[in-house]
Formats: C-alpha cells, structure tokens, sequence
C-alpha cells in the first residue's frame, strides 16, 4: 500500500524534551517537526542517546514534549489528561519492543489476548480475534505454548500479534529485530512489511539494522536530537 499525499496521520511540529537529573537539563529532541502519512513505513536510525526511542515513546503518548505538537489520526494527544492518554494508547496503538515483554506465565494465547481484555468484545469475539491474528502470523499450531517453549523469533510473532490484535491506528516498533538472529530478524521484516503492505498499516520503527530499515519507505536520521532525511 503506498504512502498517501493527504493530511498525515501522525503530525510531530517543533517538539522539544529534556530530562533532568540532579540539577542537570540534558536535551534530547530539539523542535523536531514531522509529517508521516497514512500507510506509511518509517524508520528512524542513530547513534545510541540520539533520541530514537524517545520520540517513538512520545508518538506512543508514553511520555509528553516539554514543547511542540503532537497529533495522531487529528487528536492533540499532548493535550490529553492521564486517563484519557491511556485509554487513547489501548484503542489506537500497537507497541513492538525489543525483548517482547511476553508475561511468561501466560499462553501465546493469553499473551496476546490481553490488550482485549479492556475492550467489551465478548469471550468469543475475543477468541475469534485472539485466533485469526496469531494465524496471521504464522502461529496458529502455537497458542497453547509458554514463552519459554517458543525461538525468540516466535516469542517476537507473539508479541506482534498482541500488538496488532486491537486493530490500532499506528503500530510503533522499537528495535523489533535487536534481539533476534538473521534468519529470525529476517522473518519478522517480512511480516512487518507484509502488515504494512497487505493489511495497510502505519508503521514507524526505530532500529540500527540497515538490512531492517531497507523494508521501511522512508528512513530518516537522528542525531543530538535532530532530524534529517
């Protein structure tokens, strides 16, 4: 699916964060603006301390700009209050993260169910939706097992499938290969591009593999808190 011209889903204009320790301002974004489209495959590469999972993080609504705007699907979510920020990130955002978060006492199953559990989808509505995206990616033969009897690979389907089980507007993945082998990381560009291509989702991924950052559209560097194509 390609990129559209038209108003962009996610629009970042002149945002601004530091963090403080001590009595120390350390800056990491400085006025970063960015338009990404509807459809869209970007990825963010840089040094470590640029700012990458930062910026990803405020897109997300988990952490707020000091200045600036931010706007996903036309919702000034900067201006959102905690409860209504949380409530914003379950219906409309898919985190991916390096080392999965996969609660290890939960099925594949029920790893992926939980994000639905907030939702008043009823239990088999739930079981449809739990069991058509595990299949999705490729781990229909797997529901019943732990995390700790699954490759990191399938540990990352897992995770993606929990990501995307609510249908969100963007879908943010942070290092998503960072932890996994070639053939493992090769695999999981392959299912990310076919849900960018096939199913039309907005992905935006920080990552400091080049041969990951070759499915995305768009890959643009950040360094000392700075953007540049």
């Amino acid at each position: 699916m390609a990129a559209s011209n038209s108003t962009p889903l996610i629009e970042v204009k002149e945002v601004t964060k530091s963090y403080h320790r001590d009595n120390i301002e350390i800056p990491v974004l400085r006025e970063i603006t960015l338009n990404v489209p509807k459809g869209e495959f970007l990825a963010f590469m840089g040094p470590s301390g640029s700012g990458k999972t930062t910026l990803l993080n405020l897109i997300a609504g988990i952490d707020r700009p000091d200045a600036g705007l931010i706007k996903v699907d036309g919702t000034d979510i900067a201006r959102l209050s905690e409860s209504a920020l949380a409530q914003w990130r379950s219906s409309h955002v898919g985190f991916i993260f390096q080392f999965y978060n996969l609660l290890p006492v939960l099925t594949a199953y029920e790893n992926v169910e939980l994000p639905l559990l907030l939702t008043r989808l009823s239990r088999k509505e739930k079981r449809e939706h739990v069991e058509m995206t595990l299949k999705l990616v490729g781990l229909g033969d797997r529901m019943d097992h732990y995390p700790k009897q699954l490759s990191g690979g399938q540990e990352q389907r897992v995770a993606i499938a929990r990501a995307i089980v609510t249908d969100p507007t963007i879908l943010l993945a942070d290092e998503p290969t960072g932890d996994l082998d070639k053939t493992s990381a090769t695999e999981i560009m392959t299912l990310l591009d076919r849900l960018n291509k096939e199913f039309g989702k907005t992905i935006v991924m920080v990552t400091h593999d080049p041969r990951a950052a070759e499915k995305a559209h768009k890959v643009m560097q950040l360094d000392k808190g700075e953007l540049t194509a």
